[in-house]
This record gives structure tokens, C-alpha cells and sequence, in this order.
């Protein structure tokens, strides 16, 4: 599978999220080529705000692997990770980071974000994680546009 496959299965996780919770954030974590874990944001569902779509991925792959080291995976988000979600990246020892659409953008679309990169965090945790962001990164916005028609009742 490629980097393009699993942007896309994280896509779909957020497009579910929609129809479901209403937030449009997904993230698929993978090891050598397999999923291990593909979720959505379920911060209303489980009425716990940290619940999103990055920290709920490594719970669940986490419990898959029976570890807390993720060393060797890639999460695919959505979204640029937020502080706590790259602090969990980083805390796991999640090897890289694929993201979409940008900190700024979700602000762009009403989301209260932390305006504080990827690549800031990075280096000022001294952080060995790799960052690729901008990844597929119009497919990505259009989930903000499908949650701004969810929102508005327009769909759904």
C-alpha cells in the first residue's frame, strides 16, 4: 500500500466522523506496511476532549500491539496533529507524521486551534520525529467544507 492509500483511509475515517460526531478529523496508523489502526475524532461521542482522532488511534493501536512503543509506525491525519496529539505522537515514539491540511487551515474553518507547527513543537522538544505535511492536502480540505454543509444542515 502507499502513503496515498492510507491518506485516504484516514479520509474516510473523518467523512464517517461526520455522519456520526460531528468533527471532521481521521487518523490511520500503520507498521511495516499495515494497518494497524484507522479511527475518527470521538471527542462528543465519548464526551472526552481528548479524545481526537490522533490520541484515539494510538490508544487503539496501543491495545493492538500490546505496547506503548510505536516506534516504526506512521500515523496518517488528517489535519496537522494539535499540540497534545503531537506530544502523543512523540510520546509513543511514532517514527513520522503525514498530515494534511495545516493548524492554520482548521482555524480557517472555526476549529479553536493552538497556533503552535508541527515543526515548531519538533524543535523545540527536540523531537527525532519526521513531518510531512501538506499531504494530499485539497483532498483534505474538503472534509472541512463537508463538515461546514453538515453543520449547516445540508447534509446528512
Amino acid at each position: 500500500m502507499t502513503d496515498e492509500k492510507f491518506m485516504k483511509m484516514a479520509i474516510e475515517k473523518a467523512k464517517e466522523g461526520l455522519t456520526k460526531g460531528p468533527t471532521p478529523f481521521g487518523a490511520c496508523i500503520v507498521k511495516d506496511g499495515e494497518v494497524i489502526s484507522c479511527v475518527h475524532n470521538v471527542v462528543w461521542q465519548s464526551t472526552d476532549i481528548t479524545a481526537h482522532a490522533e490520541v484515539h488511534a494510538i490508544r487503539e493501536a496501543c491495545k493492538k500491539l500490546n505496547t506503548i512503543d510505536l516506534s516504526g509506525c506512521v500515523i496518517y491525519s488528517t489535519c496537522e496533529p494539535c499540540p497534545m496529539c503531537f506530544s502523543a505522537c512523540h510520546w509513543a515514539n511514532i517514527s513520522k507524521i503525514v498530515y494534511g491540511t495545516s493548524i492554520e487551515d482548521a482555524q480557517n474553518a472555526g476549529f479553536r486551534e493552538l497556533n503552535i507547527s508541527n515543526q515548531q513543537m519538533k524543535q523545540l522538544g527536540n523531537s527525532s520525529i519526521e513531518i510531512q505535511g501538506g499531504f494530499m492536502k485539497e483532498e483534505n480540505l474538503e472534509i472541512f467544507q463537508e463538515w461546514e454543509n453538515v453543520k449547516s444542515g445540508k447534509l446528512y
